[in-house]
């Protein structure tokens, strides 16, 4: 089986959606880092050199390649990435190997079979 890693950067009110509109798309779990910083086309304002932005959060998915590109664009669209600015970003790399992911690996044959 052929895996992907999503990687969403989003801002930490929006994290739990994200993460709702990629389970229903059919990601089975995901991996949240909470209070990373980041900075976009414009840096941030500050007061007194107190970052007035707000937290955001790392959210990592590994889904099967057939469903990538779906869960990609639903984490987009939950996210408003495309609708507004700073809103965050999502990305997919490949995975060459992966282990650990035994007690997953029935729902996510199950949810392939589903999409073919």
């Amino acid at each position: 089986m052929r895996l992907k890693l999503i990687v969403a950067l989003v801002s930490d009110e929006r994290t739990d959606k994200v993460v709702d509109a990629a389970r229903e798309k059919g990601a089975t779990g995901a991996t949240i880092i909470t209070s990373v910083r980041g900075e976009g086309l414009k840096p941030q304002k500050t007061f007194l050199g107190l970052d007035l932005a707000g937290q955001r959060d790392v959210v990592l998915f590994i889904v099967a390649e057939e469903m990538s590109r779906e869960i990609l664009e639903e984490i987009a669209r939950a996210g408003e990435f495309d609708t507004e600015a700073g809103a965050g970003v999502a990305f997919e790399l490949s995975i060459d190997d992966a282990v650990g992911m035994k007690t997953q690996l029935p729902t996510l044959l199950e949810e392939i079979e589903d999409t073919v």
